[in-house]
């Protein structure tokens, strides 16, 4: 379809959203389901709920959660970026998947929706809306829903406990991060391995050292969920137990965007002279890892090095991240498995080929269960399974005042 066709649809489309949008005064209303997914939290909106023109889109999206304002007071964001994430749900767009599903991270003070990556603890929350919303049957105890990933066009398996039709919430898995515990949630991302198409090792090298504007620094970068560069805390200048947990300073932001405007650049995904925090804010990602020790999580309870495997620390949208993001999780457990990355050489045991890896993080610990195999001379993802819960919170309608969509 040419550009100009698209758009002639699109004004059709929209022409027709307009027409059935509830009205309420002033303010047009979308219905919305509001639920945990993982360590995360967001509005799960239906496909054929929004507008298809992507900047009208973009702006109500905006609107529901009350960017641009660092507080998002006149909306449902949570001022954090953990609780600042959109999913939008809809019919197959191929034929081995049961839903469509795309994630936005809605910045707090831009008037901005990043559709790049993704967001393993919002993916949790596809397979129980899907079911109870009635675009995928129950099927059995377990029911599993293929969810396509358009922001990777990749395909993720949620395995969903069922019972009489609706996804029970009570259940003994545990999540660091969430109070309480869940009915377990697995989700296997053995087909999200090189979403970039350039396979688990992106620029064809398990380590290499890049040039920023803070000096060069080794890093490995492998791409499976979401492309994430790997570094050693040391070499910007933090020492592993005791990151930052609430804000990096000032020099600190500046070393780690160094780093990921310098990844991104490798990767093609910013031209010279552009920085990724404008073009590309969401990735690549940007991680810590380092062999275990002994700390204290941010809910004050005691982590032995023995209770895990390897140390890792991230950042989102410029802050640290207060948990660990799910898609770097299984970017994680692969080049934990990949020898000679930087993730390999501290990961315990060494030379491990597959399995468990527990991954010591600010709230706690989080298991994968990941496998690696060969396809020539190339590493290839065939496991990554992660278990989490989610819970609709809040369904109905959230209103928008119409004069923030001009």
């Amino acid at each position: 379809m040419s550009s100009h066709s698209a758009n002639q649809a699109s004004g059709h489309a929209d022409a027709a959203w307009w027409k059935r949008i509830r009205r309420r005064g002033d303010q047009i209303g979308i219905p919305c389901v509001f639920m945990r997914a993982g360590t995360s939290r967001g509005a799960f909106l239906r496909e054929e709920d929004l507008p298809a023109d992507p900047g009208l889109r973009e702006k109500l999206i905006l609107a529901i959660y009350g960017s641009p304002d660092f507080r998002q007071i006149d909306g449902l964001g949570g001022a954090t970026s953990l609780t600042s994430k959109v999913a939008i749900i809809g019919p197959p767009t191929r034929p081995d998947a049961d839903v469509d599903y795309t994630f936005g991270q809605v910045r707090i003070d831009e008037a901005r929706v990043d559709f790049k990556g993704n967001c393993g603890n919002i993916s949790s929350g596809i397979g129980p809306f899907a079911i109870e919303e009635g675009l995928v049957p129950a099927a059995g105890p377990v029911t599993a829903v293929r969810i396509h990933l358009t922001n990777s066009r990749a395909l993720l398996v949620a395995e969903v406990p069922v019972a009489d039709g609706i996804c029970p919430v009570q259940g003994d898995a545990r999540v660091a991060g969430v109070p309480g515990s869940g009915a377990p949630i697995v989700l296997d991302w053995a087909d999200v391995g090189g979403t970039l198409g350039r396979g688990l090792l992106p620029t064809g090298r398990v380590r290499e050292c890049l040039s920023t504007a803070t000096g060069e620094i080794e890093v490995s970068i492998v791409d499976a969920g979401n492309v994430t560069a790997f570094v050693r805390p040391s070499d910007l200048g933090f020492r592993a137990p005791e990151f930052p947990t609430q804000r990096f300073d000032a020099d600190a932001l500046a070393r780690i965007e160094a780093v990921r405007d310098a990844a991104a650049l490798r990767l093609g995904m910013i031209e010279p002279g552009q920085r990724a925090a404008d073009v590309t804010p969401t990735i690549p990602k940007l991680y810590m890892v380092d062999a275990p020790y002994d700390y204290v999580d941010a809910n004050g309870r005691s982590v032995a090095a023995s209770d895990y495997d390897l140390l890792g620390r991230g950042m989102s949208m410029g802050t640290p991240h207060a948990a660990y993001a799910g898609t770097v999780a299984v970017c994680t457990g692969a080049a934990a498995l990949i020898d000679g990355t930087l993730v390999n050489e501290v990961a315990r045991p060494p030379g491990r080929r597959g399995g468990r890896l527990r991954i010591g993080h600010p709230m706690g610990i989080l298991d994968i269960d990941a496998r690696v195999g060969q396809a020539g001379s190339a590493p290839i993802l065939e496991r990554a399974a992660v278990v989490r819960t989610a819970r609709r919170i809040m369904e109905g309608i959230v209103y928008v005042p119409m004069n923030r969509l001009s």
